[in-house]
């Protein structure tokens, strides 16, 4: 059994994330609007019917802003600490809302969850990894630094969307106020593509088959600059920049061989879409 898993989008615009199996799936976050998350999935083939769990990484407003309407719609079971409800204002339904704590393992259907905490400036952030059958994929952004949790997970990883927010020269000569740029660089802020590309050559398993770099910035940061300086080191990982503006491709790993693969739904018809 594989893991597919896809950005829905990554940016401080909104952020979205697509893991799952054949039979059931989980979404990172919901901070587009539910009728853009409706119409993202649609394109790629993916049925929302299968989303059994909705997991928030914190309360910020990129990752958040769809999840009340897309959760009760959908009547899609949410996980979130209780710092990060309180904070987030939000209206869920009490029967269908589960708390979040640290190094946490929830199990939907064959999917293992764990979540644990992270540096970012927010109530109660976690990152999370998902596993099926001994495939792993990592969802790890909003991280203001590399720490041995961070480590720990990401070296037993197959698979990973890895924070790339800024570059730090164009953060530092750029127009924003120190107090922001302080904020973004001060440890409880974003991952640099430095700290990213450093956590990548020295912690990588040797059978990581993807990285996306997510959630760049759209001021301090170039897509082409983060490839170019991951493309001399990415050996047999496939290396990807999710987009700020658009979905991803899907992409899976299988238990059997965890090779490089992506999905095309154009090369199935509509009604074999629903494998996934």
């Amino acid at each position: 059994m594989a893991l597919y898993f896809t950005s829905i989008n990554s940016g401080s615009n909104g952020n979205c994330y697509y893991v799952g199996n054949e039979n059931e799936a989980i979404l990172v976050d919901v901070g587009l609007t539910c009728k853009e998350v409706e119409k993202r999935m649609l394109r790629l083939g993916l049925v929302i019917e299968k989303v059994k769990a909705i997991f928030i990484s914190h309360e910020h407003s990129d990752h958040i802003k769809g999840l009340s309407v897309f959760a009760r719609k959908y009547k899609i079971p949410v996980y979130i600490s209780v710092g990060t409800l309180k904070n987030s204002k939000l209206t869920l339904d009490e029967q269908n809302t589960f708390g979040l704590s640290h190094t946490q393992n929830i199990q939907i259907g064959k999917l293992k969850i764990t979540a644990f905490s992270k540096f970012h400036d927010a109530a109660d952030p976690y990152s999370f990894t998902i596993e099926c059958n001994a495939v792993r994929v990592g969802v790890f952004t909003d991280i203001g630094s590399v720490c041995d949790r961070l480590i720990s997970q990401f070296k037993h990883c197959h698979a990973a969307f890895l924070e790339a927010n800024y570059c730090a020269n164009i953060l530092a000569n750029g127009q924003y106020p120190y107090f922001l740029k302080r904020r973004i660089t001060g440890g409880r802020g974003h991952l640099s593509n430095a700290q990213a590309l450093d956590l990548f050559m020295n912690h990588r398993p040797d059978y990581m088959t993807h990285l996306l770099l997510s959630h760049l910035s759209k001021d301090n940061n170039d897509p082409a600059l983060v490839a170019q300086m991951f493309a001399p080191v990415a050996g047999n990982t496939l290396i990807k920049v999710a987009s700020r503006d658009q979905e991803s491709e899907i992409y899976y790993v299988s238990n059997q061989d965890k090779v490089n693969y992506h999905f095309d739904p154009k090369q199935y018809q509509p009604d074999q879409l629903n494998l996934f």
